[in-house]
């Protein structure tokens, strides 16, 4: 099982590094909000199935997409101070699960970050 599992780690990290390398600053944007949005799910999803290693690898894939998103906001911008706003919270609500993990804190992270997404690609 580690093994199959190491292989599908692998085979997504070629793919997601294929994907940062074409990628323009707003297509990284929401590559961080998608890699955000799996590590929630996956996290959630592997709460209900008891297994607690792949739910603590959702939450720190999660924890270091919404790194990678809040290093990347110009605080300048009229919308960077909201982000950065909006990315603090999300990591707040996103830690404390760690050690008092509730389905429902993240799935409304999960949500936030779906409709934001959403809102981005709509443009």
């Amino acid at each position: 099982m580690a093994l199959h599992r190491d292989a599908a780690s692998a085979y997504r990290n070629s793919a997601f590094d294929a994907r940062v390398r074409g990628s323009s600053s707003a297509e990284l944007v929401l590559l961080c909000i998608d890699q955000l949005i799996d590590g929630l799910g996956n996290a959630l999803r592997a709460n209900e199935l008891g297994d607690n290693g792949r739910r603590a690898d959702g939450i720190t894939r999660s924890l270091s997409a919404l790194t990678a998103l809040d290093m990347g906001v110009d605080r300048s911008a009229p919308l960077g101070p909201a982000l950065a706003q909006l990315y603090t919270a999300a990591r707040k609500e996103v830690l404390a699960c760690v050690t008092d993990f509730v389905p429902d804190r993240l799935g409304r992270v999960r949500d936030d970050f779906v409709d934001l997404a959403r809102a981005f690609r709509q443009g």
